[in-house]
């Protein structure tokens, strides 16, 4: 199977380098076997999905729908337009953060001028992430979960991610959870399917939890300015 480039956008496929990257590593092998299967997760490729990935932020999966679902209701649908003119108090009373609103208003300025969120899936990997993370209140982790599950990227590896992290202390039998930095060392062993790794991790972390539904995937740390 050839794997550079990768992209991950079916069950067949997924199950597909799931299989590969336990051929590479026999550690990921042994953490499939204890009942943790990656579900199949897509998001759309444009401003609605990475909408839907900033609400996502620090909260768990049914909260983002719940207040996904009170924005959507409220706009009517989830676009540029709807998103620019919408005032700040419609945000509000749907759930969204001053900080997460920052981010919204930013990802339409940036749409203004230019940014073609659609087209980043013909990018390169690394000039799609730039673009993303040029994008004030886009970072890292945020501009790696929707490359994952939007474009289907099975690269992109989302170091930051607190369950990711955890999950990797408790396979590796580490004595303190990785920082980001060591975690991006570790996943190097990965290439070039780092992301099909994370969503492994991902499961692992589910399953030590009690399930499937007992944790939040993805999740990151939160900052100030998400907070406020």
């Amino acid at each position: 199977m050839a794997v550079s480039h990768l992209r991950i956008l079916s069950r067949t496929e997924l199950d597909a380098a799931l299989d590969a990257l336990c051929a590479l590593d026999p550690e990921m092998a042994r953490l499939r076997t204890v009942g943790a299967e990656p579900p199949l997760r897509t998001l759309s490729g444009d401003l609605p999905g990475l909408v839907w990935v900033v609400n996502s932020q620090m909260i768990s999966v049914a909260a983002a729908r719940a207040i996904h679902a009170r924005l959507e209701a409220a706009l009517g649908a989830i676009g540029h337009m709807r998103l620019s003119q919408a005032p700040d108090e419609l945000f509000r009373a749907a759930g969204v953060s001053r900080g997460k609103l920052r981010t919204i208003r930013a990802l339409c300025a940036a749409v203004d001028g230019g940014l073609d969120i659609a087209g980043l899936a013909d990018r390169e990997e690394e000039e799609a992430r730039a673009l993303l993370t040029a994008v004030p209140g886009i970072g890292p982790w945020t501009a790696d979960v929707f490359l994952l599950f939007a474009h289907g990227r099975a690269d992109a590896f989302p170091a930051g991610d607190v369950a990711v992290q955890a999950a990797l202390q408790a396979a590796f039998d580490l004595p303190a959870r990785p920082d980001r930095a060591e975690a991006e060392r570790m996943a190097e062993r990965w290439r070039p399917l780092r992301g099909v790794a994370a969503q492994l991790l991902w499961a692992y972390y589910g399953a030590m939890r009690g399930g499937p539904d007992a944790v939040a995937a993805p999740t990151r740390p939160a900052t100030v300015e998400e907070i406020l």
